[in-house]
């Protein structure tokens, strides 16, 4: 009987215990809701994102966040592994291109435009996918002009070309006077001409075959064949473009403000005769840009903190600490207004530039949507720019066989 007595007394002590234990278990352990975070090639930049997610935590006890930094060029390999595996992180960083991609094949979960209203309303635009927006914009970068005072004032000029017919006129004194090029196009890198072309309307396979747009190609055939670009136009990209503006082979640079920083830091003789000027625009006058978003998978865990902890990171406050670290521009509109992006001292030519790059983005419309088959879109107008640029054909005839094969893919 005693042995019975204490069984059970043994039994109840156990479950006390247990009790006891699940009472005074942290909250974390029990109710805790992890955020799995990816980010793209942000370990640069650790401690402002250490920062700023040790602030979300604290604001919010019942959540954990987990941050990992993917490389750039495993960002989209490892995101489509992880959809596909059914367990995908709560919160990933992509770019727009790949974004609609997984967007067009149901992957992600759409984002309510109420939850969207202080961003940059041209740059929402550029995110929506059949009229509705599955990403969060978190950070954008519009190129502007750098360009040499020195070997432009060789040629007789004050100021870079605004426009690209402009560059045509100005291109054959440029040469001869200052023994150097005008400008580096990089005409095949990504969508470059996707970019060109949309500067002028130009955004689908009819118009491709059009007068207009057979001018634009024969624009830059010309000037290649009559040595007035660079021949590694066709084949190289703005890293070997930078490296020539750096040596003084070419006069102006399309690029992003934080290019300024590679140029003082390895070419200082040239950095001292640089200054900025806005970017080379169209017939429609408008700038283009490149742009980081959040997008939230469907079949994440979470996912109502996972948009609240975005919003969080894209809100002005962290968004502004994180422009004054990267110089990279905000897509929250209020931090848009902040002087950061609006004042600048006339001889701090980096505040100069990303105050010019910053204007830009209220001028982007009509902005380039990503196509569907983007890259082989891409892939299709590459080709025939080689093409028309490098060998003697008709450029009417590749453009036409090109809409071909950009009206095929959009099938």
């Amino acid at each position: 009987m005693k042995k019975v007595i204490i069984s059970i007394s043994s039994i109840f002590v156990l479950l006390l215990v247990i009790f006891i234990a699940f009472s005074v278990t942290p909250k974390n352990a029990l109710d805790e809701k992890e955020i799995v975070f990816w980010t793209l090639q942000m370990n640069d930049f650790t401690p402002y994102m250490t920062d700023v997610i040790a602030k979300f935590e604290y604001e919010h006890p019942d959540v954990k966040i987990k941050w990992i930094d993917v490389p750039f060029s495993e960002g989209e390999k490892r995101t489509l592994a992880s959809i596909l595996s059914n367990n995908p992180p709560s919160l990933v960083n992509l770019n727009p291109d790949f974004s609609s991609i997984l967007a067009q094949k149901g992957a992600l979960e759409p984002i309510s435009k109420e939850n969207l209203s202080e961003f940059n309303q041209s740059l929402l635009k550029a995110l929506e996918v059949d009229g509705k927006i599955y990403a969060i914009p978190w950070y954008a970068t519009s190129a502007i002009t750098i360009f040499n005072k020195n070997l432009l004032s060789k040629a007789g000029f004050n100021m870079p070309p605004l426009t690209y017919d402009h560059y045509g006129m100005l291109a054959k004194d440029v040469k001869e006077k200052s023994d150097a090029y005008i400008f580096m196009p990089t005409i095949t890198e990504n969508d470059t001409i996707l970019k060109i072309l949309n500067k002028y309307g130009i955004n689908s396979p009819v118009k491709l075959t059009s007068k207009e747009s057979v001018d634009i190609f024969n624009f830059y055939k010309n000037l290649y064949k009559q040595k007035l670009i660079p021949e590694e136009s066709v084949t190289q990209t703005h890293r070997e473009a930078l490296e020539k503006y750096m040596s003084g082979n070419i006069v102006t640079l399309q690029a992003g403000a934080n290019f300024l920083n590679m140029i003082k830091e390895n070419a200082p003789k040239i950095y001292n005769d640089t200054d900025v000027a806005p970017q080379v625009t169209g017939k429609l006058g408008q700038y283009d840009f490149s742009m980081m978003n959040f997008v939230i998978p469907k079949k994440a865990k979470n996912k109502d903190v996972a948009l609240e902890f975005a919003l969080f990171l894209t809100n002005e406050k962290n968004q502004l600490a994180l422009a004054k670290q990267t110089n990279i521009l905000a897509t929250n509109e209020k931090a848009l207004q902040n002087e950061y992006y609006t004042k600048y001292d006339e001889k701090d030519l980096m505040a100069k530039a990303r105050v010019l790059s910053a204007k830009q983005l209220y001028k982007i419309e009509p902005v380039q949507k990503t196509l569907k088959s983007q890259k082989e879109v891409n892939t299709v107008l590459n080709t025939a720019v080689q093409l028309i640029l490098l060998d003697n054909v008709d450029t009417k005839k590749v453009l036409d066989s090109a809409a071909k094969k950009w009206s095929k893919l959009n099938d």
